[in-house]
């Protein structure tokens, strides 16, 4: 697993004590991948050397064919890019990029990342900002996170902008190999060229890429997205999903409907979700009730609402999509698996038009 990530490094601590809860030193935009793998007890982490070698950058860009001089500098973040889409190639394995919530430290990051693999056999990738991971409890914890979080918003988008950047080129030029093997077939048959030429590329490419932003992630998303001048709003991902959102239900569609996507965005809902509740009570004009916490204001034209509310197994969980709701509920299990396939999951849903949400 790939973990990209803004935190300080701590070079002289071992496995997951090397991410720090403060931003990097060098600045919040300062971004830094780690390998990590699991061993016996506890995890092994490999933090990459930023730049690659010009021997590694040519292999690379004659293996995939990449548009890309040899000869200008090329950092490690295209060799994970290229590694990862040959992995989701070969295992016909969907990519889910995942942005944690508040209050997470590592152990609890790569242990839902983790969890999420296994249970819907995705390729996670993770964007860890640094958040406190217990901290001081209550009221002073949150805001330092949130404060962490707006702080986190220009890395965020360095990070999906890059990862659009090298999305377009690992397929570029394979793309214009399938048309062409598709026009020379059907040189004068344009309806039977473009169809080969899907079914041809669907076989080559027989993944999707999806976002999960959860909890306080969202308010980092939003963040992102407000801004005027971000390049990290590009088409990535065929789906998205926003859940248990610790943001603003009030004007929540002013920046939902910049996101970008293929397929669908969905707003996660659990009106009895504990920790959404005790984010509500916190002091300051910013409480208003949460996006993930409320069925009013429905009103993105973006966005398909599911309501959990109620749902069997799903109680007062916070993070539904990753634990013994989805173990013990098969609906919920499934509207996931779809979700992060890049599938259309509310279709076995019960649509209430009256507040424009799906339920189970």
């Amino acid at each position: 697993m790939y973990v990209i990530t803004n935190r300080e490094v701590l070079a002289r601590k071992k496995g997951l004590n090397q991410f720090g809860k403060s931003v990097n030193q060098k600045g919040p935009n300062e971004l830094r991948i780690a390998k990590i793998t699991k061993k016996k007890r506890g995890w092994n982490v490999e933090f990459l050397a930023d730049d690659l070698t010009r021997d590694e950058a040519k292999l690379l860009i004659n293996k995939y064919k990449l548009p890309l001089d040899a000869k200008e500098n090329h950092y490690v973040s295209l060799k994970v890019a290229c590694e990862i889409a040959e992995e989701a190639r070969e295992k016909k394995s969907h990519i889910l990029f995942f942005v944690h919530g508040y209050n997470n430290d590592m152990g609890d990051i790569v242990d839902r990342a983790k969890k999420i693999e296994k249970q819907y056999g995705v390729i996670v990738i993770v964007f860890s900002w640094p958040a406190n991971g217990g901290g001081i409890i209550g009221t002073i914890s949150y805001k330092s996170d949130k404060r962490d979080a707006k702080a986190s918003t220009c890395a965020l988008e360095r990070t999906l902008h890059t990862f659009h950047e090298y999305l377009r080129l690992i397929t570029e030029s394979r793309r214009s190999e399938l048309y062409k093997a598709a026009s020379e077939k059907y040189p004068d048959n344009p309806e039977r060229k473009e169809m080969l030429f899907s079914k041809l590329l669907k076989k080559e490419c027989p993944f999707t890429v999806n976002a999960l932003f959860h909890s306080m992630g969202n308010y980092l998303y939003k963040q992102m997205l407000k801004s005027t001048i971000t390049e990290g709003g590009g088409l990535i991902f065929d789906n998205v999903i926003l859940a248990a959102a610790d943001t603003n239900n009030f004007d929540h569609s002013l920046w939902v409907d910049r996101i970008a996507f293929r397929k669908r965005c969905f707003i996660t809902i659990n009106e009895n979700d504990r920790a959404l509740g005790v984010s509500r009570i916190k002091s300051g004009y910013e409480q208003l009730a949460r996006l993930g916490h409320s069925l009013r204001n429905l009103n993105s034209r973006n966005a398909h609402y599911i309501n959990f509310t109620n749902a069997p197994w799903v109680k007062g969980s916070h993070s539904y999509f990753a634990n013994s709701s989805v173990k013990k509920n098969a609906k919920v299990h499934k509207f996931f698996q779809r979700a992060f396939s890049g599938e259309s999951a509310e279709d076995e849903l019960y649509f209430h038009a009256e507040g424009n949400w799906f339920s189970f």
